[in-house]
């Protein structure tokens, strides 16, 4: 007699319940269970197991299990996979197209053109002669210990999946921060986003795409990415002075107007904040990333988790680190400009 019998018994559900018996021969663990007089009532209060899916199933076989939940759920994830799959890769494909776009250009440039080209960029960016002979010592370092391949395939997934981030993110952010209701929406999935583990993002993109096209990894860095971006922008809006709102309505500015001018300039040193976290979780994500196929340093690390390569793996995550106090320094000395800009 199982410990909670007597809900089924006092509901009626007994022949109910009797439908669901299986004629199987009893399972391993059950054998076990009442060799070692485990199972059925509890000796005392104390042993009394909560009334979960699997001890309602012990008083009544027709009452599901939790692994009929589960399993439940990706049947019916993979009933509509095909019908997911016609909408989403022909949406999907221009990532692809991106994503190896960048990393055929990185890669087959010559290290004396590409190098010399992101200097350029982190100069225009923070103006830093000092922050400049920085990225260019890491990069040589990098490329001496012939990790610069690694390294561009890391920064060229990294560029794309930002720069996408960006683009969806601030125009999210806008739409939220110009609706209340637009953000009450939109906070629950951004915070199961953020909630989310890494490697869950994986799970259903393994089944929707091929392990072999560079989307699949590239929609779980901008899922896992995205979300500082969106909430820095709408925060950094809804910051902005109100008496400054005020003297622009004042001065009669249409809505696009206080946007583009006004609200934008002031909420910009949140929105670099937002690309500097997002840029930071890309780098994280493109790691985890290279289970599925994804290239770079990730690669490294988990070649040296898998055949026991101690100096594998700590060299890659060296390289991993010195990429992200690049990211890092460049985006905070790019907003570091703009706030003294704005002081100006």
């Amino acid at each position: 007699m199982a410990t909670y019998d007597f809900i089924f018994s006092s509901l009626g559900l007994t022949d109910w319940c009797a439908e669901g018996q299986s004629d199987a021969p009893m399972s391993m663990e059950s054998l076990l269970q009442r060799t070692k007089g485990t199972g059925g009532e509890p000796e005392s209060l104390w042993d009394t197991p909560f009334p979960s899916m699997d001890a309602l199933n012990e008083s009544c076989a027709a009452f599901p299990q939790s692994r009929d939940l589960t399993k439940g759920l990706e049947e019916g994830f993979l009933s509509i996979k095909d019908s997911l799959s016609v909408v989403l890769d022909p949406l999907t494909q221009p990532l692809s197209w991106a994503l190896d776009g960048t990393l055929y250009g990185m890669l087959n440039a010559p290290w004396w053109i590409v190098i010399p080209l992101l200097l350029a960029v982190v100069f225009f960016v923070t103006k830093s002669w000092k922050l400049v002979g920085f990225v260019a010592g890491s990069l040589f370092l990098l490329a001496f210990i012939d990790y610069y391949r690694y390294a561009m395939e890391t920064l060229s997934i990294i560029f794309v999946c930002a720069f996408i981030c960006v683009l969806f993110g601030v125009p999210i952010g806008i739409a939220m921060s110009r609706s209340d209701m637009m953000q009450r929406l939109t906070i629950p999935v951004l915070d199961m986003l953020q909630t989310l583990p890494p490697f869950v993002y994986l799970i259903p993109l393994i089944f929707l795409f091929s392990v072999t096209e560079s989307k699949l990894y590239g929609i779980a860095i901008i899922l896992y990415a995205i979300v500082p971006v969106i909430r820095l922008t709408n925060l950094g809006i809804r910051l902005v002075d109100k008496d400054v709102i005020e003297a622009a309505d004042a001065f009669g500015m249409t809505s696009q107007q206080k946007l583009f001018k006004v609200q934008i300039p002031l909420a910009l040193p949140n929105i670099m904040a937002g690309v500097n976290q997002t840029i930071m979780m890309s780098l994280a994500m493109v790691v985890i990333a290279s289970l599925v196929s994804a290239p770079g340093l990730g690669v490294l690390v988990l070649q040296g988790i898998r055949n026991l390569e101690l100096g594998v793996g700590l060299v890659a995550g060296l390289g991993i680190v010195i990429l992200a106090v690049i990211l890092d320094r460049v985006t905070k000395a790019s907003l570091a400009r703009i706030n003294a800009s704005q002081k100006q």
